[in-house]
């Protein structure tokens, strides 16, 4: 699509309860359509694990197309834990799109929404809102598929280099700025293991020389273990915060929990070029054609998409609708909805018709 409003968006809903929350978000986007003057071109395509039983591959040739000639790909959850490669690793799409596209930064924000439970002593009153980055093309998956496993032992290599730390950096520190003007702290952390590893005290000095680029943006260095006991203490102390991606993995899911679980939780891996759109939950075959998944995390997607086609395209009305669609999801957890995970009642179809309604 040319004009700057209109938007051609891949979308691979994936498996198991992937398609189940794909829906509920493009119905948000249509009913964002219809009120403002965006317009969206959605074109579906197979990925994940039950394609992989089909044909042998995870993704056909025409999907990495489609995804090629998107404006920008949502993506649903995929894999199946019944479903694995010879070597016994998963069916994962949503990782060999970072690898094809060069997808190096992984947004993964944690914001607690009013009316969400958090584990978190005080948080209802001092609140959530932080971002992880987490570098995801590098790092110690970098090994994926390349391990040496022997009777005795087994390796994988950790890469980390320059070119890619330095560009995952640049856009940690434009984050924060645009946080900061946004109202908010806009502090960057950099969380890596500088005092055993020479890997990541390569990260950290390549943070510490971009970091001289932007003295407006407060900056810590912190240890992920340190990092970690400090994000279940006092999580509002965090703004953003930038790792390797190991790292990134799992404190990434600390973070997810500290808001209400995976289900809350959106994310994007983004590129120079393109950008991937989903939530950071599973496929859940346990829940699987229940009407229980929460579409959340999935809807929040669809939010932060629209943010990065206002950034890259210069459409300010799309950042008004991801906007609006976070504002909808607020206020349908502020008046009480309440999903099954949390002990409520409120599965797939309660939760889109509030978010809809809200709209």
């Amino acid at each position: 699509m040319s004009a700057n409003n209109a938007f051609h968006i891949a979308v691979l809903a994936g498996d198991g309860i992937g398609p189940e929350v794909m829906a509920p978000a493009l119905e948000v986007l249509r009913k964002i359509e219809a009120k403002s003057d965006l317009r969206f071109r959605f074109t579906e395509a197979p990925a994940g694990a039950n394609n992989y039983v089909a044909t042998g591959k995870s993704m056909p040739d025409s999907t990495i197309k489609l995804c090629e000639e998107a404006d920008a790909i949502l993506l649903g959850a995929c894999g199946l834990p019944s479903v694995r490669y010879p070597d016994n690793t998963e069916i994962a799409p949503q990782i060999e799109l970072r690898f094809i596209f060069d997808l190096y930064a992984g947004v993964r924000p944690a914001r607690l929404i009013p009316g969400v439970p958090s584990p978190i002593v005080g948080a209802d009153k001092r609140g959530i809102d932080l971002v992880v980055i987490r570098e995801s093309t590098e790092g110690l998956f970098a090994s994926m598929g390349k391990g040496v496993v022997t009777h005795d032992d087994a390796r994988e290599t950790m890469v980390i280099t320059r070119k890619t730390s330095e560009r995952l950096f640049d856009f940690s520190f434009r984050l924060a700025e645009r946080r900061k003007a946004r109202g908010k702290q806009g502090a960057l952390a950099c969380v890596d293991k500088a005092n055993v590893f020479k890997a990541f005290a390569f990260f950290r000095g390549i943070f510490d020389e971009i970091a001289k680029k932007h003295p407006d943006v407060k900056t810590d260095r912190l240890y992920v273990d340190a990092c970690s006991a400090m994000l279940v203490k006092r999580p509002w102390d965090f703004d953003v915060m930038v790792m390797e991606n190991m790292f990134g993995d799992i404190v990434s899911d600390i973070t997810a929990s500290l808001i209400g679980g995976l289900g809350m939780a959106p994310s994007a891996d983004i590129g120079d070029k393109y950008a991937v759109f989903q939530p950071c939950h599973g496929t859940a075959p346990d829940i699987m054609g229940q009407g229980k998944a929460n579409p959340t995390g999935m809807i929040l997607s669809a939010a932060m998409m629209l943010d990065w086609l206002a950034d890259k395209h210069g459409a300010e009305s799309a950042t008004e609708a991801g906007e609006r669609i976070e504002r909808a999801v607020d206020r349908v957890y502020a008046d009480g909805l309440k999903p099954i995970e949390f002990g409520g009642s409120n599965g797939t179809a309660d939760i889109t018709k509030a978010v809809l309604a809200a709209l």
